[in-house]
């Protein structure tokens, strides 16, 4: 088995039009086709059921597809180890982020990262959490971040950071009335959410939080960020819940944050890594992730008032 197969095999398998797949690599559908059949004979399995009118993966070609990925991140990983060493860092940390992660303390982490250690190379991948725990265990990644803690055996999710979960709410809305706006009146109105293929953790989160009140939520859409929810509670669509970070650090300007009423729930971020993991690198960086403060003026200690503050002024 050589690259040249796992090559075809990846195109043929996103494809699943051999003549797509051959223009994508650009060659010849012939030796694409013979390609596919050394590597099937070589594996012992047909990967593909092939008709005049389609071409689907078989159960191990499903199994496969699981694999072959990994293979080209590991090698382009590799590659950049080298690059990286000629450039002259003397080690590499490799961070999956998954969830989003607050805007505020990305930079504010990877400056202090650059400022006390330099020689070490700081990569960053955007990844669904299946995907990072996955890449966790296969050694594709050596520290990640996500909103959830249900991460599995041989994976530790340390919680970091927490930020009050608020409600975005369009400018000149009538739940405005309320500083601290009630649940019960929230899920009156169509709501805009992560959608949980996406951002797993965050939208589990949140889901319990909504999960208090026995009314059905009206979801309107589920989007993949927090800025695309941002950009639909601004156009009047609907109301949004995310940390109060990620509000604040909205572009949009019609979007106005309020806390929910009584005892603020929280938004928890953690930092992921294999289980007994340990190398001087990663313990460095766990301790200027705990370091980094919550974004000015929304720290995880600031007292919540009580419901009876509530008053009509917006």
């Amino acid at each position: 088995m050589e690259l040249r197969h796992l090559r075809c095999f990846l195109a043929v398998a996103e494809e699943l039009h051999f003549a797509r797949a051959a223009e994508r690599l650009h060659i010849e559908q012939s030796p694409l086709s013979r390609t596919i059949k050394e590597l099937e004979e070589d594996l012992g399995e047909q990967l593909f059921i092939r008709t005049s009118r389609s071409t689907q993966l078989t159960r191990a070609g499903k199994l496969f597809l699981e694999h072959v990925p990994r293979i080209f991140t590991a090698l382009q990983q590799a590659r950049d180890s080298v690059q990286a060493a000629a450039n002259g860092f003397h080690g590499q940390l490799r961070i999956a982020l998954s969830d989003g992660i607050t805007p505020s303390r990305l930079p504010a982490l990877l400056a202090l990262c650059r400022q006390e250690e330099p020689e070490v190379e700081i990569r960053l991948f955007e990844v669904p959490l299946s995907q990072q725990i996955k890449g966790l265990h296969d050694d594709l990644y050596d520290v990640g971040f996500a909103q959830a803690d249900e991460v599995g055996d041989g994976v530790v999710a340390q919680a970091v950071w927490s930020d009050p979960l608020m409600v975005a709410v369009p400018a000149r809305h009538p739940l405005l009335r309320h500083k601290r706006i009630p649940l019960e009146e929230v899920l009156r109105h169509p709501l805009v959410l992560c959608d949980p293929q996406a951002c797993e953790g965050h939208a589990r989160q949140v889901e319990r939080v909504l999960r208090r009140a026995d009314t059905e939520p009206l979801i309107a859409e589920r989007v993949s960020s927090c800025d695309l929810m941002m950009a639909l509670v601004s156009a009047g669509f609907a109301l949004g819940i995310t940390g109060a970070p990620h509000i604040a650090a909205s572009r949009e300007s019609g979007v106005v944050a309020r806390p929910l009423a009584g005892r603020a729930p929280m938004l928890t971020t953690y930092v992921l890594h294999r289980e007994g993991e340990s190398s001087d690198v990663l313990e460095r960086f766990i301790e200027r992730v705990l370091a980094i403060e919550s974004p000015e003026g929304y720290r995880s200690t600031s007292p919540v008032e009580p419901d009876s503050l509530e008053d009509n002024d917006p």
